[in-house]
């Protein structure tokens, strides 16, 4: 049976996005002080759980890296994943850049050293500072993406789901007795939201079984776990409260958000095409903080703070679709079209 396209994957992604961007607009760019000088308070209090935006991100990613890896062909992923990555980020990576020099003093800098480590994705490994705080998910993500191709390299992703339960159940042992070691190099703070997305693909693909049944609820308890955990910690950084309820509640709807999906209950929702507001999901996510951030800082008190911060979205939003338009989905027809080639020289030699 061919399976429909998931439509409602691109309403998430849009929805996680806004989540995060509002999270930075409204709240955290002004609530530690460091970032922006703009308040507003209209939408802080509900805008601080913004944040969560990014767990749901990496439940998308949990469900559709796995549906890409189903093929079981490493090649074909590895292009894939750059082919992602690559075209938006370099370009988005270096508007930043350039808009950081230009009007980013005196809070903000940036190198050319900077710059370029950053355009390699290294940055987090040499101890570079990211041209933009939120490159930090990126690099999550990249492990996961190499936790995968693992599997693939091993050929043993028909055992993917005794790797899901390894994963969690090794980040469970280390999220509570502290194996920091562990913790790090599974990426156990986000284990179980890739698990719960990769779980819930292998229902959609397959329906529900004993095993997945467990890795789900084991990931919702894992999920709430490590969500509390890291509120708690963000008290005293934003100097505000959190209520574990709505941070739990919150995850409960992404979890029964993707159960709906996987077993096809979406109704209308998943007929209608939100491919576009997909697709300007990921320059949104990589263009909107320091630059929205330092429009602010130049912008307000002289500008009404609500026609700044509308205003700075609308125009985060524009550019986005010009970058995936214009940009990012020529260049990365052209990136898929090298990889391809290379690889078949590469194989010729060998």
């Amino acid at each position: 049976m061919i399976k429909r396209r998931l439509n409602e994957l691109d309403l998430l992604r849009f929805l996680a996005a806004m989540a995060v961007v509002f999270f930075h607009y409204a709240f955290r760019g002004y609530a530690k002080g460091d970032m922006s000088e703009m308040p507003y308070p209209l939408l802080a209090e509900p805008a601080k759980y913004g944040y969560l935006g990014v767990e749901l991100f990496f439940m998308i990613s949990g469900f559709v890296i796995l549906m890409t890896a189903s093929s079981n062909n490493l090649k074909a992923f590895f292009i894939s994943r750059v082919v992602r990555l690559c075209p938006a980020f370099w370009v988005c990576c270096t508007l930043t850049f350039l808009i950081t020099l230009a009007i980013g003093q005196p809070k903000y800098s940036a190198t050319v050293y900077q710059y370029l480590i950053n355009m390699t994705f290294l940055s987090d490994l040499t101890g570079v500072l990211p041209i933009d705080g939120v490159y930090w998910s990126l690099f999550v993500e990249i492990q996961f993406y190499l936790m995968i191709s693992i599997v693939l390299g091993l050929r043993k992703i028909e055992k993917i789901e005794t790797c899901l339960v390894l994963w969690l159940m090794i980040s469970a042992t280390a999220e509570i007795l502290g194996f920091e070691k562990l913790r790090s190099i599974l990426i156990t703070d986000y284990a179980a939201y890739f698990t719960a997305g990769a779980t819930f693909y292998l229902v959609w693909a397959k329906g529900f079984t004993k095993t997945r049944v467990a890795l789900l609820a084991g990931a919702l308890a894992l999920a709430c776990y490590t969500a509390i955990a890291w509120a708690q910690l963000l008290e005293p950084k934003y100097s505000t409260q959190y209520d574990p309820l709505i941070v739990c509640s919150i995850i409960v709807v992404f979890f029964a958000a993707f159960f709906l999906i996987a077993t096809n209950r979406t109704g209308t929702v998943g007929t209608l095409n939100w491919t576009v507001l997909g697709a300007l999901t990921y320059p949104l996510y990589l263009l909107h903080q320091m630059i929205g951030f330092m429009i602010f800082n130049i912008a307000y008190p002289a500008v009404n703070p609500h026609l700044v911060l509308w205003g700075t979205l609308a125009l985060m939003i524009s550019t986005s679709y010009i970058i995936h338009k214009d940009i990012e989905v020529p260049f990365a027809s052209l990136l898929k079209k090298s990889l391809s080639q290379s690889f078949t020289r590469v194989k010729t030699w060998l």
